[in-house]
């Protein structure tokens, strides 16, 4: 059925964004339950200060991972998109391998990094006596188990439901560890293995289904060098590193700033900070969802149906993200206290004015999640890149003023007026790139 009045791309662009939201939102929601279990369990057992280790050890090694790793999944789905269309599996796979070279190489980057880090901030990090070798093991695990490519299959292929099942695989392997680790190791070591435990089982299931969805379509594994795709599809390292420096620029602040928290007020306010970052996030989990969805739609919309449709979908899923913002703002508010009281415990509970001012920072950036794959689709990604290195700047300065006079709570301000600044940047470019 066709709505009178919108462009044909407009209207099955929005449809897929929805069912394909929908279906990453389901495999969300399974993780949003357990992730409550899960975290009932390590805060109530290792305690805030111990918790506090067990985020900084968490967060170090998710900034080392952000650094060194691309987004390779949007090179699956930007270039593999027209050998696909041309049934070109040989090129396609070529594609693939070449973005497979690149995970590897960042993995052992990442592992030379983690033990630069640990050897060289043992104490600043307060590891117990002997965790710094196993801080490293599980960033290595971290390092292999970069599922970028196998995730750009899924979606290139438009097989959400196959992703959201593989991604399932994190809360569910997260929730066994951690229910072993209660049984039998109930310590930051024990709660490491259960985490590394987790990311080996998503990305085992993320590249048994990438295979299998793609079986006869994917070409020859032998066909041609992974090298030549940087010919074959011209703009393709431009493109990969503007992706892979904004992906850096945008998270790496997000993680930094629990590791700039633990350096100002110690373990215990690192805790805190960590665990009201990480319930905001939940609550707004839409925002990276719709992101994924938006991106590959919006490409298809631009090359497919012209500046028209792009603009009429462009403004659906704003009106979506606004309202869908404006209902988390209200939940954050209203339940944020007795949430933080049911999953963590009375002594948790002074991490609820952070939950407050970080869910809005959140829900502004959910509200604009429409702006960065609006900008990667129309080959602005150089532009979207410059946006978010001015507002990660911003974050990471405001954070080292405010944090000596208000303590977390500056740090949670910081993150407020980044997400206002870079919203504002990126709606004025994407208003012009709309335009043009």
């Amino acid at each position: 059925m066709k709505w009178k009045g919108r462009p044909a791309g407009a209207q099955d662009g929005f449809s897929r964004i929805l069912a394909n939201t929908g279906w990453l939102l389901g495999g969300k929601g399974v993780g949003g339950v357990l992730s409550l279990a899960y975290l009932a369990i390590v805060t109530r057992t290792l305690g805030v200060a111990d918790f506090g280790r067990f985020a900084l050890v968490l967060s170090a090694a998710t900034v080392i991972k952000t650094i060194v790793s691309f987004d390779s999944w949007q090179i699956v789905v930007r270039y593999g998109q027209q050998h696909l269309t041309n049934d070109d599996g040989d090129a396609l796979n070529r594609v693939l391998r070449f973005c497979i070279l690149i995970d590897l190489a960042s993995a052992a980057v990442g592992g030379l990094i983690a033990a630069v880090i640990i050897v060289a901030f043992h104490n600043l990090l307060e590891l117990p006596p002997g965790m710094g070798l196993q801080a490293w093991l599980f960033c290595m695990v971290m390092m292999i188990t970069i599922r970028s490519s196998p995730t750009g299959v899924l979606r290139l292929f438009d097989r959400f439901d196959s992703a959201a099942f593989a991604e399932t695989m994190i809360p569910v392997g997260r929730m066994i560890g951690a229910g072993i680790a209660l049984l039998l190791m109930p310590t930051i070591t024990g709660y490491l293995i259960a985490w590394a435990f987790s990311e080996l089982l998503c990305a085992l299931a993320y590249w048994w289904l990438a295979l299998r969805v793609g079986a006869g379509r994917l070409g020859r594994w032998t066909a041609g060098r992974a090298m030549d795709a940087r010919h074959e599809n011209p703009g393709i390292v431009g493109f990969l590193t503007a992706t892979n420096l904004q992906t850096t620029l945008s998270s790496v602040g997000q993680q930094v700033a629990v590791l700039i928290v633990g350096l100002f007020v110690g373990p215990t306010g690192a805790g805190l900070y960590r665990l009201a970052n990480q319930l905001a996030n939940s609550l707004t989990k839409i925002s990276s969802l719709l992101s994924r969805s938006i991106f590959v739609e919006l490409s298809r919309t631009h090359a497919s149906h012209g500046g028209e449709a792009l603009d009429a979908l462009f403004r659906r899923t704003n009106r979506l993200a606004l309202a869908a913002g404006a209902v988390i703002i209200l939940l954050i508010v209203t339940i944020g206290r007795p949430l933080l009281g049911l999953v963590a415990g009375h002594e948790f509970i002074a991490a609820y004015p952070l939950l407050v001012l970080l869910g809005i920072s959140a829900c502004i950036d959910l509200i604009g999640v429409s702006y960065r794959p609006l900008l990667m689709a129309t080959d602005r990604a150089g532009l979207s890149l410059r946006i978010t290195f001015v507002s990660t700047l911003l974050l990471l300065g405001l954070q080292a003023a405010l944090l000596p006079l208000y303590g977390t709570r500056g740090a949670a301000m910081a993150n407020v007026v980044a997400s206002l600044a870079g919203f504002a940047m990126m709606g004025l470019a994407s208003r012009r790139a709309i335009r043009g």
